[in-house]
C-alpha cells in the first residue's frame, strides 16, 4: 500500500496566493519526514480553486528540497503544452531526481485557457489523443518526427534521452492518465499507462473503471504480465481526528467556501453552460467516501478501497482545513497513526 498526498495549493477565501503556495510547499516537506510514498501536484489556471500553474515547476522545487519521496503531476492539462516541451521537462525530472518523478496528464476541461495558451477547443475536444501519442514517443525514442492534425514537423533528436538514468530502469519517467469517462479509460489502457481516478468517484465506481481498463488493454493485446503489474492511483480526502464528527467539521467548515469561491472562477472558452455541485453536499459526500475520521477508520476506509478496486496507491488531499498548522499535523498523524495500520 503506497499512501501520499494531493496537494492542490487551494486560496481559502481571506488568503493570499503566496500563502497557498507556502502551504503546498511546505505539505510535500512534512510528507516526506511523515513517512508518505508520494506528492501528487494539481495544476489550474486563472482560478483560487489552486494557485499552482506549472505543477512541473512545482515538481522541479520539490524534487530539489526532497531526497526521498516520489513527486508527480496530477495533472498537467496536456491541451495546454506542447508535447514535446512537457516530454524535454519530463525527461529532465527524470533524470536529475534518480527517477522519482511521475507525469500524469489529463484533458482539463473547455476552459478559457484554451484562448489563452492559444490551443484552441479542439484540442480539449479531440486532440488529446494525438498529444498523448506524441508525448510518449518522445519519453520512448531516439528521435521524433510528427504529421499529424495538430503537430507536424521534421525529425529531430531526443535529447536528454528518459532511458539513459544511471543505474536505473530502462523505461522513462511514469506516465499515468486522468480518466473520468470510459472514452479515457480505453484511451490509457490501450498504452498500457495508469490511471489517476478522482475522488469524486466511490469505490464501486472506481472498481468499474479499473474492470475496463484490465479487459481493453488485454483485448488490445496487452501482456497478461503487464496488466497484471499497472498501478492505479486513487484520489481522495483524508483527515483525521479523534472523532469521525471532529474530523468532518474541519473539512464542512473549510471547503465549501474554498469550493465556491474557486469553482465559481472557471470560465468556459465558448460560453456552455455550467453544472454547479453544491458546495456543502459535495464535502459531506467526500467525507463520507474517504478517510476521515479516526486512524482506524482511515486505515479501513483505504483497505476498503484496496480490496473493492484493487488499487493500491493513494493521492489523499490533506489541506483541506485551509490551514497550514492543521495540514501539517494532519500529515503527520496520517504518517504516525494510518499506515502502520495499513502494513
Amino acid at each position: 500500500m503506497r499512501v501520499g498526498t494531493f496537494v492542490l495549493a487551494a486560496q481559502f477565501p481571506g488568503q493570499g496566493q503566496g500563502e497557498a503556495l507556502h502551504r503546498a510547499v511546505r505539505s510535500a516537506e512534512v510528507a516526506e519526514e511523515s513517512g508518505l510514498d508520494s506528492v501528487w501536484l494539481a495544476e489550474h489556471h486563472f482560478v483560487p480553486y489552486g494557485v499552482c500553474p506549472s505543477a512541473v515547476t512545482l515538481a522541479a522545487l520539490l524534487l530539489g528540497r526532497t531526497r526521498r519521496i516520489r513527486v508527480g503531476t496530477a495533472v498537467t492539462v496536456l491541451p495546454s503544452v506542447h508535447p514535446v516541451a512537457l516530454g524535454e521537462q519530463a525527461a529532465l525530472l527524470h533524470l536529475t531526481s534518480g527517477g522519482r518523478f511521475s507525469l500524469g496528464v489529463g484533458r482539463g476541461g473547455p476552459w478559457i485557457d484554451l484562448e489563452v495558451f492559444g490551443s484552441g477547443l479542439s484540442a480539449y475536444e479531440s486532440g488529446f489523443p494525438e498529444s498523448l501519442e506524441l508525448l510518449l514517443r518522445w519519453l520512448r525514442e531516439p528521435s521524433v518526427s510528427a504529421r499529424g492534425e495538430r503537430f507536424s514537423f521534421r525529425e529531430v533528436a531526443v535529447v536528454p534521452r528518459a532511458q539513459e538514468l544511471i543505474g536505473g530502469p530502462p523505461q522513462g519517467p511514469e506516465v499515468i492518465v486522468a480518466c473520468t469517462s470510459p472514452k479515457s479509460v480505453r484511451l490509457a489502457a490501450e498504452q498500457g499507462l495508469p490511471m489517476l481516478l478522482g475522488m469524486h468517484c466511490g469505490d464501486a465506481e472506481k472498481a468499474e473503471m479499473v474492470a475496463l481498463w484490465r479487459s481493453h488493454a488485454l483485448a488490445c493485446g496487452r501482456p497478461p504480465e503487464e496488466v497484471a503489474q499497472v498501478a492505479h492511483v486513487s484520489a481522495g480526502v483524508a483527515q483525521i481526528a479523534d472523532t469521525t464528527t471532529e474530523a468532518a467539521e474541519v473539512l464542512v467548515k473549510a471547503m465549501p467556501g474554498w469550493l465556491k469561491q474557486g469553482l465559481d472562477a472557471h470560465i468556459t472558452v465558448d460560453g456552455r453552460r455550467r453544472v454547479m455541485r453544491d458546495p456543502v453536499a459535495y464535502t459531506e459526500m467526500l467525507c463520507a467516501l474517504h478517510p476521515v475520521g479516526p486512524p482506524r477508520l482511515a486505515a479501513d476506509r483505504i483497505a476498503a478501497t484496496a480490496e473493492l478496486t484493487g488499487i493500491t496507491r493513494f493521492a489523499l488531499l490533506t489541506e483541506g482545513s485551509g490551514d497550514l498548522a492543521t495540514t501539517e499535523e494532519n500529515l503527520r498523524t496520517l504518517g504516525s497513526d494510518v499506515l502502520p495500520l495499513l502494513s
